[in-house]
């Protein structure tokens, strides 16, 4: 029977495309099967893990205990390092094959790539980069309720619509849109690393996840680039999303750019392994490097602690950092807008309350950091 897009009753099953690398499954696979199962259970339909590669199937048990039903695994040695033809064709012949309903890739270097190539051969449409993602329309009514400035007492909505409601960052950050794909399948999305919270690890799913090979067919026309050498680049990238204490600066350092900076990195050390982050507006001074940026247009983290210093708190911003476990806010604005999500906030001039703050946290752990 021919692939027909537009047939959405013929499509079920919530699928996420697992990336791995040198053999080892990415962090973006387990937040996004954390949230395809939060989707897969309003929807009552499976969750499903598809992991493309060469030798890789003794991985797809860990993707069950993150809460994958079923893994379905295709290995071939076209599938060794990561090239359009081969992926885009064999994710297509398996999407055409099974119809799935949704497809999620994390919108990493390999999803961005990937995902809208798919999209065209399915011809069906792709929402990038998303930070929220919704089935059900109560769940959906309720982020709005709390993370959107709409009057909802004036809006109606159509609550038995059960259509992937996917909502990313618009206007540079200025916006939030939501975009839902109604009259094709597979309804598909990137999602930005970091975002979706990873559910913990259970053995016991795990240990029930089916694991099944799909039969993969590559032809020597279906590549049409070869792959001599693999040549990393040796440069330092800062990890926000897997830092556990950021310490972040804003247009606050301005009057010394380079002691802010610095300040900030004595804080960070003095936490103990910390990392340093910026607001947009440092990034866009050229203060920082884009790898720092936290927030819409940045990272999204969720650390342990986040400290933000000279920081007002532009929604943009918040919206990159409000679910950390524990903010403190630094402002000489009494009115700051960080100051309303923050847990512990110090109106004051940074340049004179980080040291301070540096000074105290030395002292309460003695002289481990002297």
């Amino acid at each position: 029977m021919a692939f027909n897009s537009a047939d959405i009753n013929a499509f079920k099953d919530i699928w996420v495309f697992c990336e791995q690398r040198n053999g080892k499954l990415m962090n973006t696979d387990f937040e996004l099967i954390s949230e395809g199962r939060k989707l897969a259970d309003e929807r009552g339909s499976q969750l499903v893990g598809v992991l493309l590669g060469k030798d890789v199937k003794a991985l797809a048990k860990e993707l069950g205990g993150y809460g994958a039903d079923k893994v379905i695994v295709c290995e071939h040695s076209e599938l060794e390092v990561y090239t359009t033809d081969a992926y885009a064709k064999v994710l297509c012949d398996a999407a055409m094959d099974l119809k799935p309903e949704v497809i999620l890739l994390g919108a990493s270097n390999i999803g961005r790539d990937l995902g809208p190539r798919c999209a065209a051969r399915l011809n069906t449409g792709l929402t990038a980069d998303c930070t929220h993602l919704d089935i059900d329309m109560d769940n959906y009514v309720d982020f709005l309720e709390n993370s959107s400035t709409i009057d909802l007492s004036k809006q109606k909505f159509k609550m038995e619509d059960m259509n992937l409601k996917m909502t990313r960052p618009a206007f540079g950050g200025h916006l939030m849109a939501t975009i839902i794909c109604p009259r094709f399948r597979p309804c598909m999305s990137t999602v930005r690393p970091g975002v979706m919270k990873k559910a913990p690890f259970d053995q016991a799913k795990a240990d029930a996840c089916v694991v099944e090979s799909y039969p993969v067919n590559i032809v020597d026309g279906d590549i049409k680039t070869q792959v001599l050498d693999v040549v990393k680049e040796a440069k330092q990238i800062v990890d926000l999303i897997g830092a556990d204490i950021i310490v972040s600066v804003g247009r606050g350092i301005s009057k010394d750019v380079e002691k802010g900076i610095d300040l900030a990195h004595q804080l960070a050390d003095a936490f103990g392994g910390g990392v340093v982050g910026g607001s947009r507006a440092v990034i866009d001074s050229g203060w920082l490097s884009s790898d720092h940026q936290v927030g819409q247009t940045g990272k999204t983290v969720h650390p342990k602690v986040y400290v933000a210093l000279g920081i007002s708190g532009a929604i943009q911003h918040k919206a990159g950092m409000q679910e950390s476990e524990l903010i403190i806010a630094v402002n000489k604005d009494e009115m700051a807008p960080i100051f309303e999500i923050a847990d512990y906030g110090i109106t004051g001039d940074l340049f004179k309350v980080v040291p301070l703050m540096v000074e105290a946290i030395k002292k309460s752990r003695g002289d481990k950091y002297e």
